[in-house]
């Protein structure tokens, strides 16, 4: 097949005559790897049955069987791929090595989420004990929220008193290290209700999957190609 490849990619490079060169390198490499005797058959393109004791040329693109003494059938060599069949056929499997490598990856998630929670109750642990820390800092920063506006009314009660000129600069600094603090404070809470949104939106589409893995659906199962079943099942529930 070596020289069937090599001989493929020069025709594709190369026109006219080049590709009948083709197709003698095509039959000196069938002829290399099969010499252990046999006899070639094949139909040509004008219906005319050919044999020889190698590779027939004249049916390079048509199915040639290689026969035993006694007629039957040893094997089958495959007709020869113009360039653009060669093509499309390595398209075809870098595609399929491709899906089969997401299958496998698919399944191997699956079979790792029924490993880490065998049940319901083990998937809600997880999540409650993933979300307890941010629950915790987000309680923090509350109560700093709250003692900073505690802080913050004494110190705008004094500034009142300079309502007609320039508080003093002492108090400005304070009130202005009070909303700073508390700015900072609002954005880590914003931030930390993200982080928790996001945990729970993680946690929310692996039960959908857990759950269709724990009622019998396969390893690596695809949810897009199961929707019109389900469907349908809703349809007919509703009839």
């Amino acid at each position: 097949m070596g020289s069937l490849n090599a001989a493929v990619r020069i025709s594709a490079r190369l026109p006219g005559l080049v590709f009948a060169i083709a197709i003698v390198l095509w039959a000196h490499g069938v002829w290399a790897q099969t010499s252990g005797g046999g006899i070639y058959s094949c139909v040509d393109g004008n219906g005319k049955r050919l044999t020889s004791d190698r590779p027939i040329p004249e049916c390079f693109n048509r199915e040639q069987r290689v026969l035993n003494a006694d007629g039957s059938v040893r094997r089958i060599v495959p007709p020869m791929l113009t360039p653009e069949e060669r093509a499309e056929k390595e398209a075809k499997e870098r595609v399929e090595a491709m899906s089969g490598a997401v299958q496998a990856e698919a399944v191997r998630r699956d079979r790792n989420l029924l490993a880490r929670y065998p049940n319901e109750a083990a998937h809600k642990k997880a999540r409650a004990a993933a979300l307890d820390d941010f629950a915790k800092a987000i309680g923090s920063a509350d109560l700093r929220l709250e003692t900073l506006r505690a802080e913050r009314k004494p110190l705008l009660d004094e500034a009142e008193f300079y309502a007609k000129r320039q508080p003093p600069l002492i108090l400005r600094q304070k009130i202005e290290a009070n909303d700073t603090a508390a700015e900072a404070l609002r954005s880590l809470v914003q931030n930390q209700q993200a982080e928790v949104a996001r945990i729970n939106a993680n946690f929310d589409g692996e039960l959908v999957r857990l759950k269709r893995l724990w009622a019998g659906a396969p390893l690596g199962f695809s949810i897009a190609a199961s929707a019109p079943a389900s469907a349908s099942a809703v349809a007919a529930s509703g009839r």
